[in-house]
């Protein structure tokens, strides 16, 4: 079928948020090597210039300087990508944030500041990025299985990504006339700086468990990446990574019950509740 058509990435230019994060720059380098222009995003100018030179061809790809909670920054780099490369095909909205702790012992600033990023900060990235975006040209929201799945200690992170899913959904009826797609991409657990940072919080310890094997085991970040750049290429709506877990996302209602039951013991959860008062 026309709409699940591969694309080929070459000279394609991809914007990247978060690029500076352990997904980011390993995504950016897989899309480097497929021949795309690549368009890096960081708080930090001198990480996303850095980056931008270690990538495979150097020559196609620069890093720009903006926060996603700064709509005014972004409008800014997003019209100055624009200039630079010609055109922008493909936004990869990345930049993320987690804090633990439970609804009773988060601040309303850590709350806050979670959705800030995760759910207004795509929308500010895909709200700048739009005048400058034709036919076939492709909107990434990168949220998580958390959009299909509700931890305990997380739900200021569990309500930014299924708001997120909302919200992408929501902008591909707006944009489908234009021939714009959007889609979002939802990973389980994989190996990153991010996910490094949570299992050295006690709470996050208290409820993962190290994520070792079982229903909460920890993927290879290649994977992630590969099913994220074959989601690129064919424009997907929704990606489930891994693929197997598809089912949980799309019946995800269903699953809810059990996987609480399976994934979440009360022992675990008063420990981490515990933990979690400062």
């Amino acid at each position: 079928m026309l709409l699940n058509r591969t694309r080929d990435l070459r000279d394609q230019v991809v914007v990247i948020t978060g690029s500076a994060g352990g997904f980011g720059n390993a995504l950016a380098h897989e899309l480097a090597t497929r021949g795309a222009r690549i368009a890096l995003i960081a708080r930090k100018p001198e990480a996303a210039q850095a980056q931008a030179l270690g990538l495979p061809n150097p020559n196609s790809a620069r890093g720009w300087c903006a926060d996603v909670t700064d709509l005014r920054q972004l409008e800014a780099v997003m019209g100055d990508i624009a200039d630079h490369f010609g055109r922008i095909d493909v936004v990869v909205a990345n930049a993320g944030l987690d804090l633990t702790g439970s609804v009773a012992s988060q601040s309303e600033a850590d709350f806050a500041q979670i959705i800030d990023v995760n759910l207004v900060g795509v929308w500010r990235t895909f709200k700048a990025a739009l005048p400058y975006l034709e036919p076939d040209s492709y909107l990434l929201a990168v949220a998580s299985m958390a959009t299909f799945v509700h931890f305990p200690m997380q739900a200021a992170y569990c309500a930014s990504k299924a708001g997120l899913f909302a919200m992408v959904n929501s902008l591909r009826l707006e944009v489908r006339h234009q021939g714009i797609k959007v889609g979002s991409i939802h990973p389980t657990f994989f190996d990153t700086p991010l996910m490094d940072k949570l299992l050295a919080d006690p709470v996050g310890q208290a409820i993962w468990g190290g994520n070792g094997p079982g229903i909460w085991q920890l993927v290879p970040i290649e994977q992630v990446v590969a099913d994220t750049v074959a989601g690129i290429e064919r424009r997907a709506e929704l990606l489930v990574s891994p693929g197997r877990m598809q089912v949980l996302a799309l019946t995800s209602a269903l699953w809810r019950k059990p996987i609480e039951w399976i994934g979440f013991r009360d022992k675990e959860i008063a420990r981490a509740a515990r933990l979690a008062v400062k």
